[in-house]
């Protein structure tokens, strides 16, 4: 396994705002949306799991990005805020926009355990992002708050660097620009931040290493794997109605509970 894949933490890694900063390679998050999917990439040896708001939406037939989610996130947290590697949650806007009640959720994330949570500006005002930041900053000091902006996602890129000076003002401790992925414009960015960038992993986009040597301190993977997994059922459905072997990975029965919860 790769040193980058490997991501078992180290004694001296006290925080999880330590993963972004230490020597060596990035943070490379990969994104779960259940018990099974974060415990099995655990057992790979990733130190930090996120979860995928996503996944978590289509898991439970509603609709991502339209704080409809809040409480299933929050059980989410509560069955993996225990487990042995560091977790940080998708809250999309904090599933509302006062800040004191993202205040409130970023409160009860920490009290489960959770050591990280992921808040988007949706390209809404950027003044009102900034105060959730600063609520959550507020109430659960140690929650490392990854401050993501739209501005590529959801446009063509215009304010991004205003956007992530006014979260980082407000205490964000790192920003994170999905749909970013021009060579220049990371490198660009990574010149201009005194946080840690997170970028969003594309199979079409640079790769881990070169991401890595342009600076980016975290890579996420998003909704990838939820995705890749819907994928891969039905590639293995249509092999099986074709007449032949599903191909790819296929645990065992055993394997699979292996992953389940333990009491205590």
């Amino acid at each position: 396994m790769s040193d980058i894949a490997q991501q078992a933490v180290p004694e001296a890694v006290r925080s999880f705002g330590e993963l972004h900063r230490r020597p060596g390679p990035p943070l490379v998050l990969p994104n779960a949306w259940d018990h099974a999917s974060a415990a099995a990439l655990a057992a790979r040896g990733f130190a930090a799991i996120g979860t995928t708001s996503l996944g978590v939406a289509a898991a439970a037939g509603l609709p991502d990005g339209a704080a409809a989610t809040r409480d299933h996130t929050l059980r989410l947290a509560l069955t993996l805020g225990t487990e042995p590697f560091l977790l940080s949650v998708d809250a999309e806007g904090g599933f509302s926009d006062d800040p004191d009640e993202v205040a409130e959720l970023a409160r009860q994330l920490w009290a489960v355990g959770a050591v990280g949570i992921n808040l988007e500006d949706g390209l809404g005002p950027r003044h009102r992002h900034a105060a959730k930041i600063a609520a959550v900053k507020s109430a659960a000091p140690g929650l490392f708050v990854n401050a993501r902006t739209d501005t590529y996602w959801l446009g063509d890129g215009a304010g991004t660097r205003e956007r992530l000076e006014a979260y980082r003002q407000a205490g964000a401790d790192g920003v994170f620009v999905p749909g970013l992925s021009d060579p220049d414009e990371i490198a660009a960015l990574v010149r201009h931040l005194d946080v840690p960038l997170n970028i969003l992993y594309s199979p079409t986009g640079p790769t881990v290493p070169h991401l890595t040597d342009l600076g980016v301190r975290r890579i996420s993977l998003g909704s990838l794997l939820y995705r890749r997994a819907l994928g891969a059922a039905l590639d293995a459905m249509a092999d099986i109605a074709g007449g032949r072997a599903p191909r790819g990975t296929t645990p065992s029965y055993d394997d699979v509970r292996a992953l389940e919860r333990r009491p205590g």
